[in-house]
């Protein structure tokens, strides 16, 4: 299925691209997310006259993006939860629970969707996080996990 691009996403295309998606990829994720419409006659011609308005907006996302990033770049989040004795966890860290660890900390609104940790976290220790805030931009947080208590 063709679409045009919105916006620039990683890996797919920039702003104003006409690609080539799988149907499903693009009426759930690129439609759904307003990062595309379907290459239509009427469309190209409409995109062509917003081409510069969208790509004002993708600046404005970046720099929003940047900001955000110079806050929690290599920053140090700490977050206790149960333990066995061998360093194990009860369960993992999900990315909805580091997001609110930011939020609380940095009063910065991160979406888990946008937090992708290297592994899963299911041990004690440090663990480095990756956060997509753009297509352009990413910054890397450190989840240091330590143990709340210790069940036999």
């Amino acid at each position: 299925m063709k679409v045009i691009l919105l916006e620039n996403v990683k890996r797919i295309g920039s702003i104003g691209e006409i690609i080539d998606v799988k149907r499903g990829f693009a009426r759930n994720f690129l439609i759904a997310n307003n990062k595309a419409l379907y290459a239509s006659k009427e469309n190209i011609k409409e995109v062509e006259k917003i081409k510069i308005d969208l790509a004002k907006k993708d600046n404005e996302k970046k720099a929003e993006a940047q900001k955000i990033s110079d806050i929690i770049n290599r920053k140090e989040y700490s977050v206790k939860k149960l333990s066995t004795e061998n360093n194990e966890l009860y369960g993992s860290v999900k990315p909805t629970e580091i997001s609110k660890i930011i939020y609380e900390i940095n009063k910065v609104d991160i979406k888990p969707s946008m937090i992708q940790p290297i592994k899963e976290i299911k041990s004690l220790g440090k663990h480095k996080v990756k956060i997509s805030l753009h297509s352009a931009v990413d910054a890397e947080v450190i989840i240091n996990v330590n143990s709340a208590e210790t069940i036999q």
